[in-house]
């Protein structure tokens, strides 16, 4: 019989089932009750009157778990001093979309060799997020593939759906069942419709094509994730976090009957692709607040040990500590510097 399928596959390799994997690398009973906590507290940021600011900091891509491991050391103590008027949340991506083809993150590639030893990378990823809960500090992650919430999801504190898949009906299905609060980030063309459409298709009911914790092909039936709120990045056009930018997103949220909660990403094109500048994007926030905007809940921010970026593919053993892989990130001594600056321009909301 002529073959029809399976054409252009040259291999399938088994998974563990996710079920199998949560109980290799369990979470304890102090990271569930820390989990459930800190969701708890993202949730009355985005949805209530608290005065605290959000903080999504940590560098754009982890590849390096020492490395990582250093900085989440770092921020740990840093969250704790200014936990008073800024909550932080630390960026532990371990997936990253490609315009058109590189490095896809850990879980895809842990070995940085294009082996793709994704059951590897799942196990790496689980037991790097339990570590930053030991630490005493919220994750956060971007949800790319939709069958890796299943092995990582119950140590994610808050959850971002990035410019590229915001539209896609399977993202906005996956998000519907998620457990954590969520940010859709605008379309890569600025569209601020495009994620909120994505909020109201993620806060509705699904049925979708997915797989068990047991790894069977399943249809996943949800409730809606009644916790998603609006991320500006900025787009082809150009930066999107003036105060007329925000005033339009708004605008567009009111109309659409969705909470006016923004997270603006000071990165991306909100700093023109220059990491160097999100410090001045966060200060213009900072005025706007000052200025009396309580729609402005909170920000993002991409920081690694070492400031700028590395070239990517090259030898491991030539590859600086610190330093990222994917896109340029403010350095340590920037970021303490910026999260000591925010919690001081804040001081007023609390008086």
């Amino acid at each position: 019989m002529q073959k029809t399928s399976d054409l252009n596959v040259v291999e399938t390799r088994p998974l563990p089932p996710p079920a199998a994997l949560l109980v290799e690398l369990p979470k304890t009973e102090a990271q569930a009750a820390f989990v459930a906590r800190a969701r708890a507290d993202i949730h009355q940021l985005i949805f209530t009157d608290d005065k605290r600011l959000l903080l999504v900091i940590g560098p754009c891509s982890i590849h390096d778990v020492a490395a990582g491991r250093d900085y989440a050391q770092r921020l740990a103590t840093l969250a704790r001093e200014v936990a008073d008027r800024v909550m932080i949340v630390m960026r532990v991506y371990f997936e990253k979309p490609r315009t058109t083809v590189g490095w896809k993150g850990l879980i895809m590639d842990p070995h940085l060799d294009g082996s793709h030893d994704i059951a590897a990378g799942l196990r790496l990823a689980r037991a790097f997020l339990r570590d930053v809960l030991d630490l005493g500090l919220p994750t956060a992650t971007e949800f790319l593939d939709p069958i890796t919430p299943q092995y990582v999801a119950d140590l994610v504190c808050w959850g971002a759906i990035g410019a590229r898949t915001a539209e896609s009906q399977t993202h906005r299905q996956m998000a519907s069942g998620l457990s954590m609060p969520l940010g859709f980030k605008n379309g890569t063309d600025g569209s601020v419709q495009t994620a909120s459409n994505a909020i109201r298709a993620a806060a509705s009911p699904q049925t979708f094509l997915g797989i068990s914790l047991n790894g069977s092909a399943s249809a996943i039936v949800t409730r809606g994730n009644p916790d998603c709120h609006l991320v500006l990045r900025g787009g082809t056009a150009g930066p999107n976090f003036s105060p007329a930018h925000i005033a339009q997103a708004e605008t567009l949220l009111g109309k659409a009957g969705l909470p006016r909660s923004i997270l603006v990403d000071c990165s991306h094109d909100n700093s023109a692709k220059q990491p160097e500048r999100q410090p001045e994007v966060m200060r213009a926030l900072l005025a706007q607040i000052a200025a009396g905007n309580a729609s402005i809940m909170g920000a993002m921010i991409e920081s690694n040990l070492v400031a700028g970026s590395q070239p990517f593919p090259m030898p491991k053993d030539k590859l600086r500590a610190g330093v990222s892989i994917t896109d340029g990130c403010i350095g340590w001594p920037e970021t303490e510097a910026l999260v000591r600056e925010i919690h001081a321009a804040l001081e007023p909301r609390f008086r």
